[in-house]
């Protein structure tokens, strides 16, 4: 826990646990609140949708300007931002307005604001530690990240179900002004040379050259994009349905996300100490146990089973985010930091949007547990897939003591300085 040590990221790491929260809520409050409004696997899928293509969409053009401005008060103006869309929302809701055009729209804006955000967040974590404490950062930051995955579920479904979703929003939307505040006193430091500024296309260019001459990077991505394609996407559109007809109550919905937010947590703790010869390998086998948790439910495993599988399937997802976000952050130069970042999240998510509407189709039209139980399959597939490239198998940790940051020029292996990560 030393990095909680520096003040700018106890300030970050405060921020972002907090909000971190409010996401994972309204996440679930999606889906049970229009579920419970039309019945709608469709208008849910549609929903979500709209929060994620604009993210995708606008991604990359987040990453430039990421790299571009100041970071921190690119990060407060979209909190500031969306914490009016949500605040909007809760309002509607509250005064019984609110239909699924307002989420539509209300959820576009609020994707576009959040595509500038996570690229400079990506960019400014690291510039509020030292080197030598990143891995720890990531760690530290993880851990509250899936402590908001466990908390964020449970206490959406109990406001869902015990005083409405106008309560949840409210309660999201105060989380970003309160993230906004908290920057405003953050003094990030210096990291790498400054870039150099050219045109919009030529930065977004030299952003996809740093990920394609990666191989591990490219095609983990894709593997990940794949999974949450064929996994993710319906267990979040089709998930309260689900639970509904196969448990008889939506809270099972919720408690499968919670179980998922609790191994995710463990995962992340684990990876404060835990630091594999080959973290990138280690990752992605452990991710392989993600999937089963989704044929599980689709499947209608009894309760304490299908716990039990998410929940091994959270430590592997949260372990291998450590790793994985260490790795870039180490082998990235700093001034490339915030467009691989978002080429990052935009192949990531790059499919869900399409993932969330086909889900409701397909849903509707061959059953939702089968479209679930066959879409876990394909996402274990793609993920199996991901650790076949020999730079993903052999990418070895930096050691204490060598150059930890690339950022200057390439980065060295742990095998010694003449040899590039990317060899």
């Amino acid at each position: 826990m030393r990095a909680l040590r520096n003040p700018s990221f106890r300030r970050l790491w405060a921020g972002q646990t907090l909000s971190g929260v409010g996401d994972a809520m309204v996440i679930v409050v999606l889906g049970l609140f229009v579920t419970q409004q039309t019945g709608s696997a469709t208008d849910v899928g549609l929903v979500l949708t709209a929060y994620t293509a604009p993210l995708v969409a606008l991604l990359l053009l987040g990453g430039v300007l990421a790299d571009r401005l100041p970071r921190r008060g690119l990060m407060i103006a979209t909190d500031l931002v969306r914490a009016g869309l949500h605040g909007l929302l809760a309002v509607l809701i509250a005064v019984g307005a609110a239909r699924v055009w307002h989420l539509v729209l209300i959820g576009i804006a609020f994707g576009a604001a959040e595509a500038f955000f996570r690229p400079a967040y990506t960019g400014l974590l690291p510039q509020t530690v030292s080197e030598d404490e990143i891995q720890d950062a990531q760690a530290v930051t993880g851990a509250s990240r899936e402590t908001a995955e466990l908390a964020g579920p449970a206490l959406g479904t109990v406001l869902v179900v015990g005083v409405g979703a106008a309560g949840a929003f409210a309660i999201d939307a105060l989380t970003f002004v309160v993230s906004a505040a908290l920057l405003v006193g953050l003094r990030p430091r210096e990291r790498g040379r400054p870039a150099a500024r050219t045109t919009l296309l030529a930065e977004l260019r030299e952003g996809w050259t740093a990920v394609r001459d990666r191989t591990w990077v490219w095609a983990t991505i894709l593997a990940f994009s794949a999974a949450l394609l064929f996994g993710l996407a319906p267990l979040w559109t089709l998930g309260a349905s689900i639970s509904e007809s196969g448990y008889g109550t939506i809270a099972i919905y919720g408690a499968v996300q919670t179980a998922f937010g609790a191994g995710t947590l463990a995962g992340s703790l684990l990876a404060v100490r835990w630091r594999p010869r080959y973290p990138m390998r280690t990752g992605t086998l452990l991710a392989l146990g993600w999937p089963p948790g989704f044929a599980a439910f689709a499947l209608g495993a009894p309760v304490v089973a299908l716990v039990i599988i998410t929940l091994v399937g959270g430590v592997g997802v949260g372990l291998f985010g450590v790793w994985w976000e260490t790795a870039l952050v180490e082998r990235i130069p700093p001034h490339l930091l915030s467009r691989v970042s978002a080429y990052d999240w935009m192949g990531s998510l790059a499919l869900l949007p399409a993932g969330f509407l086909l889900a409701g189709v397909l849903g509707a039209a061959v059953g939702e547990s089968l479209t679930l139980g066959v879409g876990s399959a394909l996402a274990l597939v793609a993920l199996a897939l991901g650790v076949v490239p020999r730079q993903t198998r052999t990418l070895a940790r930096i050691e204490p003591g060598q150059t930890a940051a690339n950022l200057d020029g390439p980065a060295l292996t742990a095998a010694g300085p003449h040899r590039s990560l990317v060899d």
